[in-house]
């Protein structure tokens, strides 16, 4: 038995892979895991290699306090490949990530949450 889009991705991920769906019929890329294009409907939907190249589209700061883990961000960044993905941008301090910031993927966690992705701006140590 075939496991479903979800246990897939989570699969390439633990492998130190990042991989988005590719459709076979109209070539549009998707993400997050579906069993259908989302732009044609077709089944056809192939694994294929990100870049993990992005650009920041919108940015906000989550504010805490210190002892429960400080300020966090949470973006909406456009993959180079077209999809676009609810995430965080790492390296740089939450207010400073910017719209139309370059950033690159990096696989993050383990453990009971699982594997997921972060960004880094390119300019930072992890980004570069």
């Amino acid at each position: 038995m075939t496991p479903g889009p979800d246990l897939t991705y989570e699969n390439y991920l633990a492998a130190g892979e990042f991989r988005i769906q590719r459709c076979e019929r109209c070539a549009r890329h998707a993400f997050y895991p579906r069993l259908l294009c989302p732009a044609c409907g077709s089944p056809e939907l192939s694994w294929v290699r990100a870049t993990g190249a992005g650009t920041v589209y919108s940015a906000t700061v989550m504010r805490r306090r210190a002892e429960a883990g400080g300020d966090y961000n949470v973006s909406l960044v456009d993959l180079e490949e077209g999809p676009r993905l609810m995430t965080r941008v790492e390296g740089v301090a939450p207010a400073q990530v910017r719209i139309g910031m370059a950033v690159t993927a990096r696989i993050a966690g383990a453990g009971e949450d699982g594997h997921f992705i972060v960004f880094d701006a390119k300019d930072s140590a992890h980004g570069r």
